[in-house]
């Protein structure tokens, strides 16, 4: 159990993984600063902590404003958990025919939103004297599909991100967590992939009977960074069951 005082921020935390993981976080003791976009959704969220007895803030944050990110870094003397998890797909087309504009939009909010975050908050999670930084990344970040060059090159980047990191700062009392996910079925992410359309959202998990939850995924974040100080977690991939590879999925007829 976490001390109540320490402070863990979870970036994209109006929903799906963000979400999830906000929640196990504060039931795990910490207090929890919610950001994202959409100030609605992190704002009930807060409350729905709030009444269940845990501490919680919501902060309307775009990840990719580096002032804006700067401005909320000063609020904070020492945070014990960053957790970057603002992301996300766009399109699925091929490289020949790729959206340039999805492109670079996918780059900003996984590449140098996690950048940004990083860089203004590492200094109070050293001041903590045991901060953890996880970044949420993707098993794109560790092998290529067709149709999904964008988001495979974003998550590479983020990947390469946290390695570089963890050997930039070893020896300061930070650990870097990176954590991998396989196929995940949330509310959103393949639909925001597709730009709403629910038929090729679907298809996506089509035949899979059991892929990965938000909350697998939150659990798996909230242990990794619950182990012992002395212990890294450096890199942890999951899939579910029927998935062997991001191309290889045992889905039932």
């Amino acid at each position: 159990m976490a001390p109540a005082s320490r402070i863990a921020v979870v970036t994209g935390a109006s929903s799906g993984i963000g979400a999830a993981t906000a929640r196990q976080l504060a039931e795990a003791g910490y207090r929890v600063v919610l950001t994202a976009r959409r100030k609605d959704r992190i704002e009930a969220l807060a409350e729905e902590l709030t009444r269940a007895g845990h501490s919680a803030t919501a902060y309307p944050l775009d990840v990719t404003d580096r002032a804006a990110v700067d401005e909320f870094a000063t609020a904070f003397t020492s945070i014990a958990v960053l957790v970057n998890n603002a992301g996300g797909a766009l399109g699925a087309d091929p490289v020949a025919t790729g959206d340039p504009a999805e492109w670079r939009t996918m780059y900003e909010t996984n590449v140098i939103g996690t950048l940004n975050v990083t860089q203004a908050l590492l200094p109070k999670l050293e001041a903590s004297g045991d901060g953890v930084i996880v970044v949420v990344s993707s098993t794109a970040g560790h092998g290529t599909y067709e149709g999904g060059g964008g988001y495979v090159a974003a998550k590479h980047g983020e990947h390469v991100l946290a390695e570089t990191l963890r050997l930039e700062i070893v020896g300061r009392p930070v650990r870097v967590i990176e954590i991998a996910p396989g196929m995940v079925k949330t509310d959103e992410f393949a639909l925001t992939r597709f730009a709403g359309d629910k038929e090729k959202a679907e298809k996506v998990y089509a035949g899979v009977a059991e892929p990965l939850t938000a909350d697998d995924v939150a659990e798996t974040i909230t242990w990794a960074v619950t182990r012992p100080s002395h212990v890294n977690v450096d890199l942890l991939v999951l899939r579910p069951r029927a998935q062997a590879s991001n191309t290889k999925v045992h889905r039932e007829p």
